[in-house]
């Protein structure tokens, strides 16, 4: 492990957990990366200066948030909740979604600098806000792209709420907004409800590098909403990517974040000169995050050992120059004749492998609910609740037992439930990604 953070902010660390020894011929290498920030605002009394964050709040105005009114009701609350956790200036705006995007607050194009004055004038025009028109979600992430770069803020962040599906754009203009936007702000994302589509929300989210949650009663929206934004507001270095090198002759396999959630950054690399390449990781507050990363490496004999890849923590220089690294760690490759060493599994590789097959088989074993093949349902979600009990996954195993009833935890025996609430379908297919830590 190395650190080479300036002591002004957070300070990085990485940690590397692997089993690098290999048998003669050997070729893949897994490790566990473990990146940690500490001593930031979040951590201390001290917070960050004035200025350093820029917030636009997306809300959904279609003519479904009045059905019940409860939802109109509760996104406004939420959206008044999440200005009182605003920082004293921090630049904000209020967007209302429809099929066009529109602004609620300060309007011209611009941002207010929050304070007592300015929450008030927002939460005012929070009241005036009513429910008609459609839903193009592109066109609401645009509008926030444009607010946001206008702000000379480190952080940027999105809070996104939608009640139903995006039935007025193409999924193609969904797509394209959210590449146009990708690395220019972070976009938290929640559906309020069960009319909305578990796919395009968390797909925003991840697009943005943000999370993706159901809230499905409206009196949830407020206390949500607050914890967004204290989170966004904890966050003090924006635009970290993980960055891998490679020797010669070695292949990529895979780079997923595997804590708190799983999400595969494998196709989202960037080159960075010879035989490197980042993976974005959005923006850091005081938190630590761990990484798997897979590569193959070149044959070799007993007794050799090479260098597989070194990851670094980098920010890139606002001006253009060299980026700052932040911290680095090495995975390594050893060949060995000594049976016991090369199969041994390490614990958090092991761990994390089973957290990655859990998300996998609870979203392919309700395609399969949905889809009336109760047989493969059964059998995927059986391997569900048997991966979440053996990893201690409290959180995911109470879900799952909401759409199946356990009859053995440990083996995986599941009968499918003939009644389950559309919510708890969509809440486990929304958490499904979220993981545990290995347990020390």
């Amino acid at each position: 492990m190395a650190n080479f953070s300036k002591p002004t902010g957070p300070q990085f660390s990485v940690d590397v957990y692997q089993n690098e020894y290999l048998p003669e011929g050997g070729r893949d290498v897994s490790a566990i990366v473990t990146v940690t920030a500490t001593g930031g605002g979040t951590a201390t009394a001290a917070q960050p200066a004035a200025g350093s964050a820029a917030v636009v709040l997306m809300l959904d105005c279609s003519g479904s948030m009045e059905y019940p009114g409860s939802k109109m009701r509760g996104a406004r609350e939420a959206a008044a909740a999440a200005i009182d956790t605003l920082r004293d200036g921090t630049s904000f705006a209020l967007v209302a979604g429809t099929h066009v995007a529109k602004e609620v607050y300060p309007g011209g194009g611009r941002l207010a600098v929050a304070d007592a004055r300015t929450r008030a004038q927002a939460k005012d025009a929070l009241r005036r806000l009513s429910a008609d028109g459609g839903t193009a979600i592109g066109t609401w992430l645009r509008l926030a792209d444009r607010l946001l770069s206008s702000a000379d803020a480190r952080i940027r962040h999105g809070i996104l709420l939608t009640d139903g599906r995006n039935e007025h754009e193409t999924p193609e203009a969904l797509r394209a907004a959210l590449d146009a936007c990708a690395g220019r702000f972070t976009c938290d994302a929640r559906g309020v409800g069960t009319d909305w589509d578990v796919e395009e929300v968390r797909g925003i989210a991840s697009a943005l590098l943000g999370t993706a949650d159901i809230v499905a009663d409206p009196s949830g929206l407020a206390e949500d909403f607050t914890t967004m934004m204290e989170n966004a507001m904890g966050k003090e270095v924006a635009d970290v990517a993980l960055r891998l090198w490679t020797p010669v002759g070695v292949e990529i396999a895979f780079v997923k974040q595997v804590a708190p959630t799983v999400e595969d950054l494998t196709g989202r690399r960037t080159e960075a000169g010879p035989r490197a390449g980042d993976y974005p990781t959005g923006s850091w507050g005081d938190e630590s995050r761990d990484y798997h990363v897979s590569v193959r490496v070149p044959q070799a004999a007993v007794g050799q050992e090479m260098l597989a890849a070194r990851v670094s923590l980098i920010v890139p220089d606002p001006a253009g120059g060299t980026p700052t690294t932040l911290s680095q760690g090495l995975v390594r490759a050893v060949w060995t004749d000594d049976l016991a060493m090369s199969t041994s599994i390490n614990p958090q590789v092991a761990h994390y492998t089973g957290q990655a097959e859990l998300a996998d088989v609870i979203q392919q074993g309700l395609d399969a609910r949905k889809s009336g093949d109760h047989d493969g349902a059964t059998a995927k979600l059986g391997r569900a609740v048997q991966l979440a009990a053996a990893s201690g996954n409290a959180d995911t195993a109470k879900l799952l037992s909401k759409v199946v009833d356990v009859v053995d935890a440990a083996t995986g025996t599941v009968r499918l439930k003939a009644k389950v609430a559309e919510a708890d379908e969509m809440t486990l297919e929304t958490r499904s990604t979220k993981t545990v830590r290995v347990k020390k």
